[in-house]
This record gives C-alpha cells, structure tokens and sequence, in this order.
C-alpha cells in the first residue's frame, strides 16, 4: 500500500512543525541519530518495528525537510550514513519533554524493546544534575559502547569508550533499565541482572540520580 503524506493546511506554526516532524516513525529516526551518525542497517536496529520502505521514505522525508544530511562512511566512500543537521539536534528539548512527559502517563511497558541509544537518552532526559557529581561512567548496551560524563549541573553522554572510567555497567537494554530505575539497589542487581565494576557506594550514587518521575 502506497503511504499518503498529508499536511495539515494551517498556519499555526505547530502544526507546521508536525508537517515535518509529525509522521509516524519520524522523531524516532531523529531520536537514533541523536548521539551521531548511524548507517541504515543500524538505524533498523534500533527500530524494530519499521519496514525497510518505511524508513527510507521517512529518511528521505526528513532529508528533504532539511532535518537530515547523508554523509559517506569515514574511509568507505559508497556506504552512505545519515546524520541529523543543526535543525535536527534542535529537536532534543522535544524528545527531552516527550520522554518526561511519558514518564508521567500510565501504560508505560518497560519489558519492551528498547533500543541502546533510547536508554541513554532517557538518562540524559531523566538525570538529576543537581545531585551529580565529577565523574565518568562507562555502559556497554546490547553491543554498543558509550561514555558519561557528568559534573555538578552537567550531564553528557557520547558513543564510545572510556580507559578512565571509574564505574562500568554491562547488560541488555532492559536489564540496565531495571537496574537504573528501578526499585532494587545496585547490590542486588549487580549479582546477576547486569555487570558492574567499581565502587559500590558510587554506583548507587549514580544509580539514584535516575528516577522515572521528574524530580523523583
């Protein structure tokens, strides 16, 4: 079946934001790209439920709104990725105030999929700067590796990895969920639901500037 894309015709500037944002699929896209480059096969990856037809019409889509660019693959020049433009990374206060706001609505299923960079940017939406201290913290997600650092009031995180990282954290997605989350201590869930390495009492202290309320 071929996809209709349809404009709202107004012109009140929200809805012309939804115009070029608003189709199913499209801030996801955004939301994968957040944390840089990614190719199409990891773009799949970390969106499950979309068809391949699917996503290239929303990459082109997002492209042609200027959300977008493709960029050839560092040293392999006919392997195309995409990255978000400066208009692009505008839309993280978006996903930052959908993720709070989700968090607050019932229904919310945390046993589903979720995708390595949809955690991290969860922690970057939901963590308590105030209460954060100097510190960096390695997380290796479902294959994919990524550095935190964060500091009184600061909180950022990158792909990549990390010699100096005081705490490491190892585990499928939805383990380290639970474990960032929810209600157990780390001392329990680092017997088995995840992997951790360094100082308990400190990893606590990072576990707890995460909470699925704001402000919690």
């Amino acid at each position: 079946m071929t996809e209709i894309r349809r404009s709202y015709e107004e012109g009140c500037i929200a809805a012309h934001a939804l115009d070029l944002i608003g189709d199913r699929w499209a801030l996801l896209v955004v939301r994968e790209l957040m944390l840089g480059p990614r190719r199409f096969g990891a773009l799949r990856d970390g969106l499950p439920g979309i068809s391949a037809n699917i996503l290239t019409r929303r990459l082109e889509d997002l492209e042609a709104a200027g959300i977008l660019a493709r960029e050839a693959a560092p040293g392999m020049a006919r392997v195309q990725m995409y990255r978000l433009t400066e208009a692009g990374f505008d839309l993280w206060p978006v996903i930052r105030a959908l993720c709070r706001w989700g968090a607050g609505q019932p229904g919310h299923d945390p046993r589903l999929f979720i995708s390595p960079t949809a955690l991290m940017l969860s922690l970057r939406a939901m963590c308590a700067r105030d209460r954060a201290v100097a510190q960096v913290v390695a997380i290796a997600a479902a294959g994919e590796e990524f550095v935190i650092h964060t500091a009184p009031g600061q909180f950022r995180v990158a792909r990549g990895t990390a010699e100096a990282a005081g705490l490491r954290f190892a585990g499928s997605t939805n383990a380290l969920a639970a474990a960032l989350y929810g209600p157990m201590p780390l001392a329990e869930t680092a017997r088995g639901l995840i992997g951790f390495e360094g100082d308990l009492a400190q990893g606590q202290a990072f576990v707890d500037l995460f909470a699925l309320r704001p402000g919690g």
